[in-house]
């Protein structure tokens, strides 16, 4: 069974996938709540695994050995690289480009086979453009709303509330009467906005010849936004199995 791992700023998404595809997965918020969810399924049986980490150096040398040492596995790490699967990468130092953001692209790419924008809405939010001929031709970051949300509870006094209290405020997007529905319908509006805009702009640049992507945690909350839209959680794992392929 191969384990794949995306080690995020805030999280470490994981999943355990055999022969027939994805058997197991989860969030944890540590390499010890990570190693403490996988031993937690007996029935898995870890041979091999494939990471990318945004982490630090140090973070992630501590993670492979943790995992190296508890299931006795080599594990193979993402670097940064000018070029993968067709796809050439955009930035003039390609190193400065996120890992996470690469994959996104590089499995965007290898799905739609042609020009695509890879949108995706975690911490924080990324665009991404890849042309027919798999050139990125740059994109954009911006806060996503737990960094909105954050924000205006650490610079405002009064702006203060749980996570229920969140995810309620969002059934709809109507004109708010509560602070905690006008944070969190505001901040959604600025993400929706924000994605209309990056729609737009692959409009001009393909016309209606290309596809989006949407992925991270919160793409839920924009899909209908993008009609034709795909929605892949993991895409950031379609892309790791063509940076790691295992034979």
């Amino acid at each position: 069974m191969i384990l794949e791992l995306d080690c995020g700023n805030s999280f470490i998404k994981w999943r355990v996938l055999d022969s027939e595809g994805p058997v197991s997965g989860g969030v944890a918020d540590s390499p010890e709540g990570l190693i403490v969810e996988i031993l937690a399924c007996p029935e898995l049986s870890i041979t091999r695994c494939r990471m990318v980490s945004v982490r630090s150096d140090v973070e992630t040398s501590n993670l492979v050995a943790a995992i190296a040492s508890e299931f006795s596995v080599e594990v193979d790490c993402v670097a940064p690289a000018s070029m993968l699967a067709g796809v050439t990468n955009g930035y003039k130092d390609f190193e400065r480009l996120g890992l996470d953001r690469w994959l996104a692209m590089v499995g965007g790419y290898k799905l739609s086979g042609g020009p695509c924008l890879v949108l995706d809405l975690g911490t924080a939010v990324t665009a991404d453009f890849v042309d027919s001929d798999g050139q990125h031709k740059g994109g954009f970051i911006c806060p996503g709303l737990s960094l909105m949300r954050n924000q205006l509870q650490t610079h405002t006094r009064r702006i203060r509330y749980d996570a229920a209290s969140a995810k309620g405020a969002l059934q709809c997007l109507e004109p708010a009467n509560t602070t905690i529905e006008a944070v969190e319908r505001g901040c959604l509006l600025m993400l929706r906005g924000f994605v209309s805009a990056q729609v737009q702009l692959a409009r001009e640049y393909w016309g209606d010849d290309y596809r989006v992507f949407l992925t991270g945690g919160d793409a839920d909350l924009v899909a209908d936004v993008v009609v034709d839209a795909r929605v892949i959680k993991d895409l950031v794992f379609v892309g790791l199995a063509v940076a790691c392929p295992f034979s």
